[in-house]
């Protein structure tokens, strides 16, 4: 009996696991064991998110990391890890340890030593920076707040929509964390880059993405030049950080598909 290559769908900060809904219809369609499991503390439904913030509150990049290694410990196979924000950059980490036999980084969250740190990636998380408190918190993002930082390449009207039909509360402390990856030699956005063992990796970037510019994906692929394991970059120019949730996410969906079949995936 042959057993389905899992896929396991990582979302970031601000968005819901069950936004990887047609993901998971077309990645399943294609023959892969597909799932979306939510961070730790993550309520089943967007609802239940936004009424209990205090459940999603204070969880740290580390926790998320041991949160899928455990999940992905449960499997059947190594997955193919697929991986948006924040998520993209728990994907490396975990690509980074062996524990995925690929992984799909998309608009991923800068990791430990990678510098360009442009004004729109400030202004996109400046709700969460006001205030040092909310490290330990769970921040909300108003509807502007999230047209600025997901939907500045989508309608208006779109962008409140999945404002309204995915958008969560997310903890701060990844933030701050992510923020002092280079004054940290600890620090848990660190990613082992040098493995020259590890899985292939797709790292895509939005052209217009305010909160990921594509400097800051381009500067994740130079830390990847002292490995010869496969690592690649695929630009969307007119796209910004919606691009998993908006009207093109087929798109993207089916050119990390058509990257897998090259991998043999």
């Amino acid at each position: 009996m042959t057993t389905s290559t899992p896929v396991l769908l990582i979302h970031g900060l601000w968005l819901h696991a069950s936004s990887w809904a047609d993901w998971a219809d077309l990645f399943g369609a294609a023959g892969y064991d597909v799932s979306a499991p939510g961070w730790p503390g993550d309520p089943d439904t967007v609802a239940e998110a936004r009424a209990n913030p205090e459940s999603i509150a204070d969880h740290g990049i580390d926790d998320v990391v041991a949160h899928y290694a455990g999940i992905i410990a449960g499997l059947p196979a190594s997955p193919i890890l697929i991986g948006h924000s924040f998520g993209g950059m728990i994907a490396q980490r975990l690509l980074g340890q062996d524990l995925a036999r690929a992984a799909v980084a998309i608009d991923a969250a800068q990791i430990k030593g990678v510098l360009p740190l442009p004004l729109s990636a400030l202004r996109s998380t400046l709700p969460v920076f006001r205030n040092p408190a909310n490290r330990h918190k769970a921040v909300s993002l108003t509807a502007e707040q999230f047209r600025f930082a997901f939907g500045n390449a989508i309608p208006p009207e779109e962008s409140l929509e999945l404002f309204e039909k995915w958008a969560i509360p997310a903890p701060g402390k990844p933030l701050f964390e992510a923020a002092t990856a280079n004054f940290d030699p600890h620090s848990p956005a660190a990613v082992n880059t040098g493995n020259e063992l590890r899985g292939p990796l797709l790292l895509i970037t939005g052209g217009k993405d305010h909160t990921v510019p594509e400097a800051v994906t381009r500067a994740t692929l130079k830390q990847y030049r002292h490995s010869d394991a496969v690592t690649d970059i695929l630009e969307f120019p007119d796209r910004a950080h919606s691009l998993t949730i908006d009207h093109g996410w087929r798109d993207v969906a089916q050119a990390s598909l058509d990257w897998l079949k090259k991998q043999s995936l």
